[in-house]
């Protein structure tokens, strides 16, 4: 994952989780999303993994799921940029709600059918738009 594709802005954080987004879960994850228009230069997709310290004391512990979640990202991250029209783009925040480790493969899964629901939202909603034009 580039540095382009990571949200780091304070801003765009606190858009993504301000009002305007939308949010589903797939217990451990669940993800925030807010589609909006592409500026010039940026990345078609961002995101931004957050693993509470309330859910693992150790940083040993909350690195290890975030690398989880970002390796499940790296892989099928097509799902979401195959969904998105060219003037879009799409903010995404990956929260940990479980108190325990899962192993990789039952993370990747649970990314994977995060990804597909959120491209399916996106395309509705860019559907709704088109006809509503």
């Amino acid at each position: 994952m580039s540095k382009r594709e990571r949200l780091s802005s304070r801003k765009q954080i606190e858009m993504l989780f301000g009002s305007g987004s939308q949010s589903m879960a797939a217990y451990p994850l669940r993800v925030v999303f807010l589609n909006k228009e592409r500026a010039q230069g940026e990345s078609p997709v961002q995101i931004l993994v957050s693993v509470p310290k309330r859910h693992f004391k150790h940083a040993v512990d909350r690195n290890r799921v975030k690398r989880q979640v970002r390796e499940a990202y790296r892989l099928n991250k097509q799902v979401v940029y195959d969904a998105l029209e060219p003037t879009q783009q799409l903010h995404m925040a990956f929260v940990w709600l479980a108190d325990d480790h899962h192993p990789s493969k039952e993370v990747e899964r649970r990314v994977v059918n995060l990804m597909r629901r959120v491209a399916e939202k996106v395309k509705s909603e860019e559907g709704e738009i088109r006809s509503e034009k």
